[in-house]
């Protein structure tokens, strides 16, 4: 389990670490709930194939696509935030317990350093997406056999995904990602060992969730409701006492939508 139990009252440290983050998990769902609203009035853009696409990938009038991928990557930052944090805040706890005695305030700040280099990994990935997302919107407007394709290539992503939460391959990242004790270089208490740490159970995050995270995208990154669901099912499957029937009753759930969805676009292009 990657939570040690607390055994004790928590230190005026433990509480204001408790108190800050969950400040800042509050104002992240808020802030996603209201780009999610504003997204979802906006509408889309009905493609070939009877799909919509989201306007998210592509300029609005007037925008430079620097200002569009600041404008994802802005969302995307607040979104994983909201999403992660439930799951986080165990593991930087934990993370603060494994630290040999340094002073309040160090604590306070190798804390954040670790939470900052975890969200830093997230970022990077919303980059990959977004260059990803961008090319394929753009090959799609330019092209009617790439629209007419996407709802299959959809569907066969969800369906490879729901997949994937059965394999050997995530039970490994799951339980990596679950236990993350952290290297003894990462509990020295320096700058560099926080942000180092930060970035390997970032990386171990990112592995561990890429099927419900793949699902999401696909089913669209700003739907609320789709990711209320992704973050319940990674949440579950990181802190239940065995995550492992989480993980595959969430891929039951993807097979069956990754089905449901080919046989919508096959007889959609019948």
């Amino acid at each position: 389990m990657s939570v040690l139990p607390h055994t004790g009252p928590r230190s005026p440290s433990e509480r204001l670490y408790v108190g800050v983050s969950g400040l800042i998990f509050a104002a992240s769902v808020a802030a996603t709930i209201g780009w999610g609203l504003s997204m979802a009035t906006m509408g889309g853009m009905p493609m070939a194939g009877g799909w919509t696409m989201s306007m998210g990938w592509m300029p609005m009038c007037g925008q430079t696509w620097l200002e569009t991928a600041g404008s994802f990557l802005g969302m995307w930052g607040v979104m994983m935030i909201a999403m992660m944090m439930p799951a986080l805040m165990p593991m930087l706890e934990r993370y603060r317990r494994s630290i040999a005695g340094p002073p309040m305030a160090s604590l306070d700040w190798l804390t954040m350093l670790a939470g900052l280099g975890y969200f830093f990994i997230w970022s990077l990935l919303g980059a990959i997406l977004f260059l990803a997302g961008a090319g394929l919107a753009t090959a799609a407007m330019a092209s009617p056999e790439v629209s007419q394709a996407a709802p299959l290539a959809g569907g066969l992503v969800v369906l490879a995904a729901g997949a994937l939460q059965f394999t050997a391959w995530k039970t490994r990242r799951l339980d990596r990602c679950r236990e993350m004790p952290g290297r003894e270089s990462d509990r020295i208490g320096t700058t560099s060992s926080a942000w180092n740490h930060g970035l390997h159970i970032g990386l171990q995050c990112c592995l561990s969730c890429a099927g419900p995270m793949a699902i999401l995208i696909v089913l669209g990154v700003m739907d609320l409701r789709a990711m209320a669901v992704v973050t319940m099912a990674i949440t579950g499957e990181r802190l239940a006492p065995d995550g492992s029937p989480i993980a595959r009753a969430t891929g039951a759930a993807a097979i069956g939508t990754g089905l449901f969805l080919i046989m919508r676009a096959a007889l959609g292009a019948a």
